[in-house]
């Protein structure tokens, strides 16, 4: 006999007092009397890990986000307790753990202040309908207290009052605020009373954040499944938190080629080969730089990923050496999707192999994407990755392809509901078997680190190229990435922005946006505009959707296409700059984009800027955001910054109008900066660079800048075959000094420095070179105070 009918609702539910303590190691194990246990692994002084299970009883501990080359270690671990609490001390922090419920707090080892603490802290509610809980967690928020992150939310850069959801989805067309769009990346920065922290929540589930939304002083994130698992990261500088979070869940994997970092070109789609010989020849012809030329969907045969329409590309094996020849990188992409075609080599293998998604009940995950119906790989198994890198091998090493373009991979479906696969989709998840609720927001991670795996074998002995529109934490270990399909707007100028800063202070700094828009048409200034922006992401491509029109740079007339030229030769003479800042990136973790808050936290007037930012460490931009602009207001950041322009000095903490006609832009360089340079190329590699500029920015005082040198593609700088180059520069009143420190192995091909020197405030009567008097004839110094000498000096003083 059926006595009652229903599951008693339970609500949220709490841990209660603990009732033991154990310690293993760099884990604390704290069980209470209700059966929930709490490990807080210390990982380093200033990153606390904590962990929850309510069973009593651990899941395999695994992560897709955490690198195994994760930093790891301490100084200092000391376990005391009181009456009411534990106390946790390391040598950045004092964590307390209450014994009457496991609730959290805080604080700064060196100065005991309060940095974070636990509301109702830890609590879950049963999830009836799949099993599991709900995991939840709030914390109090202090007065004033902003915060930063979650990858590429199209949200101003503060987040305070907003909350948002993590499940990657193809947001087409998405607007200012939409949510969720097509990153999961669950990490956000707190920061207040001059101190950040970050709280990354390893969770793939279905992920929510509130920042002070619901109730005005909480911050809570919960999930729909999964644990509560959250690493606790201390800075008190945001640019340390950032680093050690990007250092946590991995730095990019090698340096990317120098060529990656050029202008690229794309469109859906240039098809057939005459067309696509066409734009590169255009190119050439009107002297605007361009290194790759991209692929889009048409190239295949009906869609088939890895293969060629032979109607539109009879011999791409051919086409793709010619475009070489000139110095074109040919990209193409690949979506998940694979064509349900019997007589489909890579749909047949597949298929043998059982290498598809399966629904629970055992039929496939069949799902409409561009070829008709697919069925789609579980990138989750590792197996299935090792099948999938290895289909590259005639694209890339017998084709000659330069990189990958994964598209569609959050997974995006067609004609149906959420757009994705169900929940019920089963996956390996790398011997965790789960449901498609706990891998959905990994899927396109898992393809492009398979893809990833591909590029690596097949372009050996040189550095692979891929990018990726789906992301979870972690994904920048494998690829750069772009912001998905913006719409030709003037608030899409002004999202693209601040994604490209959020996602940068995410731990992904390789990142740009389509220039100019992929839905729509742009007009020429929008363009324009757009360029001016883009020149200064750290991934630079033009795209769009050809049926909305031509977008190419000499697209909207000859005043347009002259200002995109200035503005492409302007990246590719910046291109050592960034190199060297790519090389922090991946050296540190230092984002290659600053955001005014991230780049100088201690001014409050930073905290709610969004258009402003520092590009690598010297550089000062900020884009033109609405047509007929003459210039803007804008804000400068604390310190003396030279008008890139007019070298004019302008004192920094204010805001001030800045003039900007359409062939300009504001962008301004840190005094005492010494800023490598190269001469104009029309691809990376063209010519071979005999000598470096370096301009050179007076200052009454100090100021240290490096510059990074490699081979500029493959492997050799992991063997030590790389060169750092120091320039520390002191200005007093009628005197300037330069010294010079190298190390490392990689002697650079340049033999000369040419030296600029901006605003030096006295006129050069001598010049000493490594303790040597030279005569002014032999150092050619000029009118506008430059000058050659060698690239091994070590000293240059000016009187």
């Amino acid at each position: 006999m059926i006595l009652n009918t229903e599951l008693e609702y339970k609500g949220n539910l709490f841990p209660s007092k603990i009732i033991s303590y154990k310690k293993n190691l760099d884990t604390l194990a704290f069980t209470t009397d209700n059966n929930v246990v709490l490990h807080v692994t210390v990982v380093r002084d200033s990153v606390l890990r904590f962990r929850y299970t309510t069973t009593g009883i651990f899941e395999k501990d695994f992560s897709y986000a955490i690198t195994k080359y994760a930093s790891r270690g301490y100084n200092v671990l000391e376990v005391t307790e009181d009456e009411d609490k534990y106390i946790i001390t390391t040598a950045k922090l004092i964590c307390h753990i209450s014994k009457a419920d496991t609730r959290s707090s805080i604080f700064d080892a060196k100065d005991k202040s309060l940095i974070c603490e636990d509301e109702l802290g830890f609590h879950w509610e049963e999830s009836y309908e799949f099993g599991g809980d709900v995991v939840k967690m709030t914390k109090t928020s202090h007065p004033s207290e902003a915060y930063y992150g979650l990858g590429d939310k199209p949200v101003d850069n503060n987040l305070k009052g907003k909350r948002f959801e993590n499940w990657v989805t193809d947001s087409y067309a998405f607007t200012k605020d939409t949510d969720p769009i097509y990153k999961a990346i669950p990490f956000y920065i707190g920061l207040h009373s001059k101190k950040a922290y970050g709280v990354f929540f390893d969770n793939t589930f279905k992920t929510n954040f509130d920042f002070c939304h619901e109730r005005r002083n909480i911050t809570s994130f919960w999930a729909q499944g999964g644990e509560m698992n959250y690493y606790f990261i201390y800075g008190p500088d945001m640019s340390e938190v950032v680093a050690n979070y990007t250092d946590l869940t991995g730095k990019p994997h090698e340096m990317p080629a120098l060529w990656t970092l050029g202008y690229h070109q794309c469109k859906w789609s240039y098809y057939p080969e005459s067309n696509v010989k066409e734009i590169a020849a255009k190119f050439r012809k009107l002297k605007i730089p361009c290194d790759a030329i991209y692929l889009d969907i048409d190239y295949m045969e009906g869609f088939r990923c890895f293969t060629w329409d032979k109607e539109y590309f009879p011999d791409p094996k051919k086409m793709v050496k010619e475009l070489a020849d000139d110095g074109f990188k040919t990209i193409v992409i690949i979506d998940p999707g694979i064509k349900i075609d019997p007589g489909y080599p890579v749909f047949k293998e597949g298929l043998e192999k059982d290498y598809f998604c399966k629904r629970a009940d055992g039929p496939y995950m069949k799902g409409k994407v561009w070829p008709g119906e697919c069925y789609f790989p579980d990138f989750t198994n590792p197996e299935v990755r090792e099948w999938w890198s290895d289909l590259f091998k005639e694209l890339v090493e017998d084709i000659g392809v330069k990189g990958v373009w994964n598209d569609m991979n959050e997974p995006a479906v067609m004609d149906v509901p959420g757009k994705t696969f169900p929940d019920d989709v089963r996956h390996n998840y790398d011997g965790n078997r789960c449901s498609h609720r706990k891998a959905h927001n990994i899927y396109g991670m898992q393809m492009a680190r398979a893809t990833y795996q591909g590029l690596k074998k097949f372009s050996y002995p040189k550095r692979p190229f891929v990018i990726t529109r789906a992301a979870y934490s972690g994904t920048q270990r494998y690829t750069s990435t772009w912001t998905g399909d913006n719409v030709a707007s003037w608030e899409h100028l002004i999202i693209a922005n601040v994604q490209a800063q959020r996602m940068c202070m995410s731990g992904y700094s390789f990142v740009g946006s389509d220039i100019g828009g992929f839905a729509e048409q742009p007009n020429g200034e929008l363009y324009a505009r757009w360029i001016q922006l883009g020149v200064f992401h750290p991934f630079c491509r033009t795209h769009s959707s050809g049926d909305h029109g031509d977008q190419e740079p000499w697209a909207f007339g000859t005043n347009v296409t002259d200002v995109v030229r200035k503005f492409i030769e302007l990246r590719y003479q910046l291109l050592p700059y960034l190199y060297t800042a790519f090389w922090r990136y991946a050296n540190e973790g230092i984002p290659i984009l600053k955001s005014l808050v991230l780049y100088d936290q201690n001014d409050p007037h930073t905290h709610y800027r969004n258009d402003e930012f520092i590009f690598g460490e010297k550089i000062l931009v900020c884009p033109i955001n609405e047509p007929n602009a003459k210039g803007r207001r804008m804000y400068i950041p604390r310190g003396n910054w030279y008008n890139f322009w007019t070298d004019e000095v302008v004192e920094g903490g204010q805001e001030l109008w800045v003039d900007a006609d359409f062939d300009s832009m504001p962008i301004f360089v840190k005094e005492g900066a010494i800023i490598p340079k190269y001469p104009v190329q029309q691809y990376v590699g063209e010519k071979t660079i005999d000598e470096v500029s370096l301009d050179v920015y007076y200052k009454l005082g100090k100021e240290t800048s490096q510059v990074f040198e490699d081979a500029h593609d493959g492997y050799d700088y992991i063997k030590g075959r790389y060169s750092v180059r120091i320039f520390n520069l002191l200005g007093v009143e009628t005197e300037l000094y330069i010294q010079q420190h190298k190390s490392g192995k990689y002697i650079a091909p340049f033999e000369t420095f040419k030296i600029n020197l901006h605003g030096l405030p006295f006129k050069i009567s001598k010049i000493t070179i490594d303790k040597e008097d030279f005569i002014f004839d032999d150092v050619k110094v000029n009118d506008s105070n430059s000058f050659v000498v060698n690239k091994d000096f070590t000293e240059i003083q000016m009187m």
